[in-house]
């Protein structure tokens, strides 16, 4: 009879055997993320193009699948949201520079809407070491705040370096999972009866 932890164990060990394909995730991941650092206009020009084919493909989709709802009342909904979607997409594609700009000042105002809720939510809740979430809540105002007074300026390089920041934490995370299960001890598991 197969018990939870033979089952736990077993999972753990498959994990444990794949520690270099982690490895080499991470490091790849922290490689990419130290280019978009380094190439951050160019990362987010990319980024931007890739949102605009991404929302112009699904825009084409929605499209088609508004056609082939044409007897259902859902038709207009469906061509609505292929209409938003296909121009958006066009527009980001046309005009990178202007979406980075839009994309960077939403981006901004996410950052000190959130930070606003997180660090008042933690100081009224006041759950262990809720301390640690206000002084988030409070970094990430405070950047959002400084990408909205820097704002026309900081567009054709920001989302390349968030995007880069992440990769490399992303990386760095990886590498050190995968250091961390490959020193584990193998596991023997009971051969079921």
């Amino acid at each position: 009879m197969t018990t939870p932890a033979d089952f736990f164990g077993a999972g753990l060990e498959q994990v444990r055997r794949s520690w270099s394909w982690f490895l080499v995730l991470g490091i790849s991941l922290t490689i990419l993320g130290v280019l978009c650092v380094g190439k951050a206009q160019t990362a987010t020009t990319f980024s931007i193009l890739a949102l605009g084919w991404i929302l112009a493909i699904s825009g084409v989709m929605w499209l088609v699948n508004a056609f082939r709802a044409f007897s259902w009342h859902g038709f207009f909904l469906f061509l609505l949201n292929a209409i938003i979607r296909g121009v958006t997409g066009y527009l980001l594609l046309r005009h990178p520079d202007a979406g980075a700009a839009g994309v960077t000042l939403l981006l901004a105002s996410l950052f000190i809407v959130a930070g606003v809720f997180r660090a008042v939510g933690a100081g009224v809740m006041r759950f262990p070491r809720w301390r640690w979430m206000v002084f988030s809540g409070i970094v990430s105002v405070v950047l959002g705040i400084s990408i909205l007074v820097s704002w026309p300026s900081v567009t054709t390089y920001f989302i390349g370096l968030a995007i880069g920041i992440d990769l490399i934490f992303d990386g760095a995370s990886l590498i050190g999972f995968a250091t961390a299960i490959h020193s584990l001890p193998k596991l023997e598991l009971r051969k079921a009866a």
